[in-house]
């Protein structure tokens, strides 16, 4: 054969090839912004948490998750007396510092360095600790180092990335630098970098997730009462730089999870080393008959600093049959319609369900003598005032949350938990100025969050089956 021709009929195989590799990539793109994917939700007293420790007792796990459950809520209650601050229009509260209770597995940069953040509902920003630390909290993992990531790049002040961080300062180097305070004292400081993200697929047909150019702060500064479990956190939050409005185009503001009963706080079984699921984009659609949606409230920005949080109106709650109206006098003080609307946040940070005292009082009473059973106090439980011996069998009333548009039935497991051998306690208890919906109540619930439509839905299942 000529040289000549040879020449020539490899150059066309060579491009024919390429425009294939090119068509397969871009088909596989498609395909992947067309089915959204799914991760991994890892509790953090999961087996299957890299900072499990079997020794700890189920009794001693209880207590700890119960302990932070409070810790939490007195974050949102501290949160809400500072001011909001309005800055390019993008309005931040002090997010909550107490880790959650679910862990995303991440590799960041290139090549991927694997660390664990917690997943919150209700912060903004993601970030995690980083090299060099002028100050770091300890933590297991190695930290992220920025030097030996190839895709790590520096947000400088004057791009438009920057002007979506609340109250961002800059150096003397032109860098954009973020700082978070909490209402406890906690915070973290650093710098503002874009950055690749990659998580493990749960499909079979896709290895793993990649993200670029995710927009995150690279702490450089951090203290306070952050667990040496996490790197940082994954921010959820309705806000312009968090994770969820970051992939705005892929997932189009969708997302849902699927939170597996721990068997440590739960009443129910479930198979050992089953996942909670995290979904995005078409695949966090929630469909069907048994489907039911409510509101999401988006807050004015105040003097509260709410508007982060994801609120719901919760109108009443029933026990046993007997409706108890909701409604909170603080907020139908309030001139404002608006501003009635919304009175409960939920959030998968905080594993126990907040109301009101002066709804609770009314809601324990309903509950007290509904239930035919021998009360009981363990000591350390005091915080869970309301629990029985449960040596015989104890029929718990049914209770249903009437939310707006969504009546949420409960079963027992979403609010009762066995505390010890003999003894299972209402996991709902009296909180503050706001009440909060927490994760015992959302398990084995398909949860979907559209902030296109400003709608979450609630849909019944197994969790421990769902992809």
């Amino acid at each position: 054969m000529n040289s000549k021709v040879f020449f020539l009929l490899s150059i066309l195989a060579f491009l024919a090839f390429s425009q294939l590799a090119l068509v397969s990539c871009r088909k596989a793109k498609t395909n992947h912004g067309l089915d959204g994917f799914t991760i991994d939700l890892i509790h953090r007293d999961s087996p299957l948490s890299p900072y499990y420790n079997p020794s700890i007792t189920s009794s001693q796990r209880l207590r700890d998750a119960f302990q932070r459950s409070f810790s939490r809520a007195s974050f949102f209650t501290k949160a809400s007396i500072h001011p909001t601050t309005l800055v390019n229009h993008t309005i931040q509260s002090d997010i909550i510092p107490e880790s959650g209770d679910y862990l995303m597995k991440i590799f960041i940069g290139m090549p991927p360095m694997k660390t664990y953040a917690s997943l919150d509902t209700g912060s903004g920003l993601t970030w995690v600790q980083c090299k060099p630390c002028t100050h770091c909290y300890k933590q297991i993992l190695p930290l992220f180092d920025p030097q030996k990531s190839s895709t790590y790049k520096i947000i400088g002040c004057q791009s438009k990335e920057c002007k979506l961080v609340n109250k961002p300062t800059c150096d003397k180097k032109n860098v954009c630098e973020y700082e978070v305070q909490y209402g406890d004292g906690s915070y973290s400081t650093g710098d503002v970098a874009s950055e690749t993200f990659t998580f493990d697929s749960t499909s079979k047909k896709v290895d793993n997730i990649s993200i670029p150019h995710v927009i995150f702060g690279c702490g450089h500064n951090n203290d306070g009462t952050f667990s040496n479990r996490t790197a940082g956190i994954v921010g959820l939050a309705d806000t312009k730089i968090s994770f969820i409005n970051q992939l705005d185009k892929q997932i189009k503001g969708k997302f849902t999870y699927c939170l597996v009963p721990n068997g440590d706080l739960s009443l129910s079984y479930h198979p050992p080393n089953t996942t909670s699921k995290i979904n995005f984009g078409p695949k966090a659609v929630v469909s069907g008959p048994n489907v039911l949606t409510t509101p999401i409230i988006r807050k004015k920005p105040d003097i509260f600093g709410n508007d982060m949080f994801y609120f719901l109106n919760l109108e009443s709650v029933s026990v046993g049959g007997k409706k108890l109206e909701f409604k909170s006098s603080q907020l139908m003080n309030s001139s404002d319609a608006d501003e009635v609307l919304g009175n409960i946040i939920i959030d998968s940070g905080t594993t126990l369900t907040f109301l009101p005292e002066y709804f609770y009082d009314k809601f324990e009473s309903s509950l007290v003598e509904t239930i035919k059973g021998k009360r009981r106090k363990s000591p350390p439980y005091n915080d869970l005032p309301i629990c029985y011996e449960t040596k015989s069998v104890v029929e718990f009333p049914k209770i249903v949350f009437h939310f707006t548009d969504a009546d949420i039935e409960m079963l027992p497991m979403n609010t009762f938990s066995k505390v010890d051998e003999d003894v299972t306690c209402l996991t709902i208890v009296k909180g503050g100025r706001y009440s909060i919906y927490g994760n015992l109540a959302q398990m084995n619930f398909l949860i979907g969050y559209d902030l296109v439509n400003h709608k979450l839905s609630f849909l019944p299942t197994d969790c421990t089956k769902h992809e």
